[in-house]
C-alpha cells in the first residue's frame, strides 16, 4: 500500500531482479537472491499496462514464456538436464491457465480486440502459467474503470486462494488494499511506516502518516492533560492510551466513531456544516470552533443545525507524535496579510499560497501568463507551519507577538525542546540551546521567512 513516488517500483525490480539494491540482502525461502539474474527466480510481474503482444493472440501471448523455457529433469542414469516444453505440455499449462481466467473460448483471438478487464487476464495468465512462486502486480487495475476494478479485485482474491501462491500487489488505493489484502505494508519516502492486517492497519495506525492515508480519519493536534485524558478540538476526552502528561500527541478519530446528539450532551458542541447523502450513510461536517469534524450517520439532521459530538474513549486512537514543526490547523489570514495563529499576528508570505504567485500593492496575491489569476485571502483558513528553530523565545511577556508559560523542556542532546502554552492554550513548541523551567513567563518570536501555509479548501473561493 503506497503513495506515488515511495519507492514501490523499485522496490518491485529489486524483488524482480532488475534492480540491485545498494545495501541489504533479498532473500527467498531463506536463500539469498540479491545477485540472481531475473530469469532464474521464480517470479513473475503483472504490469499495470499489461505489456501484451499486439502482434500474437490470447493462446500465443499466454505460451510465449513457456516456449523459452527449458524445464530440468532427471536422465534415467540419474543425471539431469534441460529440455524444451513439448507442445503437448504447453497446450495444457495454457489450457489449464485459460479455465482459472475464464478465458476458455479466446484462445484464438486477437488481444487488441479485448477489453481492458479480459486484457487484463490475459496477463495474469501469462505470468501465472510458468508457476512462480511470487506474482507481483504493479498497480494491474489501474488501468480499468471503477465497475471493472471492484469486478476484478473480487476475482484476483478468488484466484490467490486457487493458486495458492504468494501476491505482492502494489497500489495507492486505499479501498482495494483493504478489500484484497492478508498483510498490508504501508511505505512512505522508501520507508516501511507499518505492517499488519487491513483490521489492525485501519484500527490501530501508527502514526498519523498511516491514519491519513488508509481509509477516512479525522487527524488533530492534541496534548495529554492527564492520565488517559486528552484534549483536542477545544475539549477534554476520555481514551484508552496512555502517555506521558503534557506530551503533545497525534489524535485520530474515525467518521462512523463520532455520534451526533442533542446539543450539551456530548463532549463537544458545533454546528453542521455541510451534509451529503452518500447511499448507506450521510456525511456531515460539523464545525467545532474553527475544527471541522467528519461524520458517518444513518440519521438525518438538517444543515446547520447546532449538535453535539460524542466520541467513546475506544474510538479515539492516540499516537506519539512525530514533531518537526508545530502545524496549526485553524490558523487563517487578516486584513493586513498577516498569519492569525491563536489570535496573534505573524508576519508571513501569503505568495507561497498560489505557484509562482507575487504580492501587489493592494495585497492581492497573483499570477502571470497566458493564465494568469488574482486572489484576495483576506480571512482565508489556512494551515499553517512553523520549524521549531523558527521560534524565538523572549524571557519577558512584552517584547514577543504572543506570551505564554513553560510547560515543559526536554534536553535533546544538543538542544532542549521547550513547549510554551498561551492563555487560550495554544502550545508552540521551540528550539532551543538555553535553559528554561517550567512556569517561566516568556513571550515568542516567529522568523517570517520560515512560517509555511497552505490554504484551506477551495483554491477558488478566493479568485477576484
Amino acid at each position: 500500500m503506497v503513495p506515488s513516488g515511495c519507492g514501490k517500483t523499485t522496490t518491485l525490480r529489486m524483488i524482480a531482479g532488475f534492480e540491485i539494491p545498494t545495501s541489504g540482502t533479498i532473500t527467498l525461502n531463506g536463500v539469498d537472491i540479491t545477485n540472481l539474474p531475473p530469469y532464474k527466480r521464480p517470479i513473475n510481474t503483472v504490469f499495470q499496462r499489461y505489456a501484451l503482444f499486439p502482434h500474437l493472440d490470447v493462446y500465443d501471448n499466454i505460451a510465449f514464456g513457456l516456449k523459452l523455457r527449458k524445464v530440468n529433469i532427471t536422465n534415467d542414469d540419474g543425471t539431469s538436464s534441460f529440455r524444451k516444453y513439448r507442445e503437448d505440455e504447453i497446450d495444457d499449462k495454457v489450457t489449464r491457465v485459460l479455465k482459472l481466467v475464464d478465458l476458455e473460448e479466446f484462445e484464438d483471438r486477437d488481444v487488441t480486440t479485448l477489453s481492458g478487464g479480459q486484457q487484463q487476464r490475459v496477463a495474469i495468465a501469462r505470468a501465472i502459467v510458468n508457476e512462480p512462486e511470487i506474482l507481483l502486480l504493479d498497480e494491474p487495475l489501474g488501468a480499468l474503470d471503477l465497475k471493472m476494478r471492484k469486478d476484478m479485485q473480487l476475482e484476483l482474491k478468488a484466484m490467490h486462494e486457487k493458486l495458492g501462491i504468494t501476491f505482492i500487489y502494489v497500489t495507492h488505493d486505499q479501498e482495494e488494499a483493504l478489500t484484497m489484502s492478508d498483510t498490508i505494508v504501508v511505505m512512505r519516502d522508501g520507508k516501511i511506516q507499518q505492517i499488519g492486517t487491513p483490521i489492525d492497519i485501519y484500527n490501530e495506525p501508527k502514526n498519523a502518516y498511516v491514519a491519513d492515508f488508509i481509509g477516512e480519519s479525522n487527524i488533530y493536534n492534541g496534548t495529554m492533560i492527564g492520565p488517559k485524558v486528552v484534549r483536542f478540538i477545544g475539549a477534554n476526552h476520555q481514551c484508552v492510551d496512555e502517555f506521558p502528561l503534557n506530551e503533545k500527541v497525534d489524535v485520530v478519530v474515525r467518521p462512523e466513531d463520532v455520534k451526533i446528539g442533542k446539543i450539551g450532551e456530548g463532549n463537544a458542541d458545533g454546528i453542521i456544516d455541510t451534509k451529503i447523502f452518500k447511499g448507506i450513510h450521510y456525511e456531515y461536517v460539523v464545525m467545532v470552533g474553527k475544527n471541522e469534524v467528519v461524520v458517518q450517520s444513518t440519521e438525518d439532521y438538517p444543515l446547520k443545525a447546532k449538535v453535539s459530538l460524542t466520541i467513546e474513549p475506544e474510538g479515539i486512537h492516540i499516537m506519539a507524535k512525530e514533531l518537526v514543526a508545530n502545524i496549526y490547523t485553524d490558523a487563517w489570514i487578516n486584513a493586513h496579510n498577516q498569519v492569525m495563529i491563536d489570535d496573534a499576528p505573524f508576519e508571513c508570505d501569503i505568495a507561497q499560497l498560489v505557484n509562482n504567485g507575487k504580492v501587489d500593492d493592494e495585497g492581492n496575491v497573483y499570477t502571470t501568463g497566458a493564465k494568469a489569476k488574482k486572489y484576495n485571502f483576506n480571512d482565508a483558513d489556512v494551515i499553517a507551519e512553523v520549524p521549531f528553530d523558527a521560534i524565538e523565545i523572549i524571557d519577558n511577556d512584552e517584547d514577543g507577538i504572543i506570551a505564554g508559560e513553560i510547560i515543559q523542556s526536554i534536553y535533546k542532546g544538543d538542544h532542549y525542546q521547550v513547549i510554551i502554552r498561551t492563555k487560550d492554550e495554544e502550545d508552540f513548541v521551540a528550539d532551543t540551546p538555553y535553559t528554561w523551567n517550567p512556569q517561566d513567563r516568556v513571550s515568542v518570536k516567529i522568523d517570517s521567512r520560515a512560517i509555511k501555509i497552505k490554504i484551506k479548501g477551495d483554491l477558488g473561493k478566493y479568485e477576484i
